[in-house]
This record gives structure tokens, C-alpha cells and sequence, in this order.
């Protein structure tokens, strides 16, 4: 099979900017396309008057040998810090400290630092919300919501949550199939800035009781600043009974649960923003590593395709771009 000259990667998190780096680092030329402004899709980072949030992705692992090595090279680099939160676990019974000993890493000083730092020179056309894609010669065009067209490109392909795939993957039937089989689940994550510190020697817990699914005191990460910022993230349930609520609402309703949950009242907040993420991450893991329909030269992976973890979502990007170089 012979090399594809030009690849489009459609959507810029992490799975499309790993599949983007292999197929780069093989001579392929690539270009990626992102509706939001920038890159790493829900590894990202709000800013605000009272400083920064990480409203996606809170931290990351690493278990699977590659990535290890990968993250040591991040770690280098200055792109990740190794984060080392005092960490509980909030239950009805109250709060205990985690025995999950396993080190986790933040991009550093926020989120967004790691996916800008693998972006490097790749071309990333932002604020580009393609809709889809038309056959052309042995290629691809791809169509935006304006009717903008993109191309040719010898291959495609989609890294986007399973959702947002199936109308793009409408070309391979087979694909569109297994991303639509997919459920992806909501979630609500509520950014808070207060003038003085909480009362509590929490860090970071996982909240086993009420709406609340993980509370973080964001100014704990390495990088971050003074300001005492909290972000909290609702669990998928509590979120599908709320996905119409008011945004306002909602952050006061996860607010007064934060409180609950850390037994102590919380001073006035001086920002209180809440942020709804339709596809906040897949409600079950598979082993799918990427999606392939290599006869149309068009391809799909994402966390979904594995497990909802960025290691998952980095290994698929991998996965899809030996499919494309046509390594199995």
C-alpha cells in the first residue's frame, strides 16, 4: 500500500493530535480541523478574571508501557507536572483519605499547555466546524457549516465523540454503526472563585454520594495560581436529570452540594460559572483501539474507541494512524 500524500483529522483533542504527530513524523502531510478556537478538545482550560479552570479533563494517568515513555518525554519537556493532591473519598459516612496511590500528571502551568506543546508546527484549522465530507477522485473533500470545502485529502480521519462521527462516517456504514451503538455520557462541571480559602485540607476527592462526582481545588496543580479556584463535576446521572437546567442554577445547586460535601460553609463566591458537557465521556470502555474502513480511506478514533481516559484517547490516535500508514 502506498504512503497517502495528505490526511484530515477531524477534531483536535488528544486522539486527533496523536494520530496527527505519527502520521507527521512519517512524511505524511497533515491537517487538522477543530470547531473551538484552539486544540485538546475537553483537556481544556477556562480563563477568567479570577484566574484559570480546567473545566475538562482534571488529570491524567499513565499505565500502558508507550504512554509512560510518552509522558516521560512530556514531562521533560516542561509540557505536564506531576500533580500530588492531599486526596479523599467523600461518602455518607463522611470523609477518608484515598489509598489510590497512583501518580498523576496535569499540563502545566494549565491543561491546555500539553496539546499546545504537541501541536508544534501541525497545521490546525480552528473554529472550523465541519459537517461533512464528499467523495472526490480517490479522495475526500470536507465541507464546513458554511459550505466552505476542504482538499482533496487521500484519507480522513474522524476523532471526534462517537456522536458528532456518526454523520461524518455516513460514507462507511459499518463505521457510523459502531459509533452510533455508543453512548456517551453528560456532565456538569461548575468552576468557583473564592477570595479566601476554604476551611478544609482537602485537595481533590471523589464525592460518592449527592450530584457531585469529583471536587478539585484547581490552585493545588503545580503551575497554577494563588487564587483559591475550585472546579466541581457532576456525576453523568445527575447531569442527564439536568442537562436543561440554567447554567446559573446549575452552579448554585453543585455549589451548595460542595459545601455538603467538605462539612464546612464556603465564604461568598467572586465567580461562579458552570459549563455543560454533552459528551463528557463514554458510559462504557471498548477494545476497539481505532476504527478502519481502509477500501474508502476513511478511519475514526477517539476514547470512546477504548477506554475514556486520555491514555485511551492518545493509544486510539495512534491506532488509527498505523492503519492509515497501513501497519496493523
Amino acid at each position: 500500500m502506498s504512503l497517502p500524500t495528505s490526511v484530515a483529522i477531524i477534531g483536535a483533542g488528544m486522539a486527533g493530535i496523536s494520530a496527527a504527530r505519527v502520521l507527521d513524523e512519517a512524511g505524511v502531510a497533515v491537517e487538522l480541523f477543530d470547531k473551538s478556537r484552539g486544540t485538546g478538545g475537553r483537556m481544556t482550560s477556562k480563563r477568567t478574571d479570577h484566574g484559570e479552570f480546567d473545566i475538562g479533563t482534571q488529570y491524567f494517568t499513565a499505565r500502558n508501557h508507550a504512554f509512560r515513555a510518552e509522558v516521560e518525554s512530556w514531562h521533560e519537556q516542561g509540557w505536564v507536572a506531576r500533580w500530588q493532591p492531599r486526596l479523599c473519598r467523600i461518602d455518607e459516612h463522611g470523609i477518608h483519605p484515598s489509598d489510590d496511590e497512583q501518580d498523576r500528571y496535569v499540563g502545566s502551568p494549565r491543561m491546555t499547555a500539553l496539546s499546545r506543546g504537541l501541536l508544534g508546527n501541525l497545521t490546525l484549522h480552528g473554529s472550523v466546524r465541519i459537517t461533512g465530507l464528499e467523495p472526490h477522485d480517490q479522495g475526500w473533500m470536507l465541507v464546513d457549516s458554511e459550505e466552505r470545502r476542504y482538499g482533496p485529502f487521500d484519507r480522513v480521519i474522524v476523532a471526534t465523540p462517537a456522536p458528532q462521527a456518526v454523520p461524518l462516517l455516513a460514507a462507511a456504514p459499518q463505521l457510523a454503526r459502531a459509533a452510533e451503538q455508543l453512548t456517551m455520557e453528560p456532565g456538569w462541571a461548575v468552576s468557583i472563585g473564592f477570595d479566601q480559602p476554604l476551611d478544609t485540607d482537602v485537595d481533590a476527592a471523589f464525592v460518592r454520594t449527592g450530584p457531585l462526582d469529583w471536587i478539585c481545588a484547581n490552585h493545588s496543580k503545580p503551575g497554577r495560581a494563588e487564587n483559591c479556584n475550585w472546579v466541581l463535576q457532576s456525576t453523568p446521572q445527575w447531569a442527564q436529570q439536568h442537562l436543561d437546567t440554567p447554567p446559573a442554577d446549575v452552579a448554585g445547586l453543585l455549589m451548595h452540594a460542595l459545601s455538603d460535601a467538605l462539612q464546612t460553609p464556603l465564604p461568598p463566591a467572586q465567580l461562579l460559572q458552570a459549563h455543560r458537557w454533552l459528551y463528557a465521556r463514554p458510559a462504557e470502555d471498548c477494545d476497539w483501539g481505532a476504527l478502519a474502513a481502509p477500501d474508502l480511506g476513511l478511519y475514526a478514533c477517539g476514547d470512546w474507541c477504548l477506554a475514556g481516559r486520555l491514555e485511551g484517547a492518545w493509544l486510539s490516535g495512534r491506532h488509527a494512524a498505523q492503519a492509515v500508514l497501513g501497519h496493523h
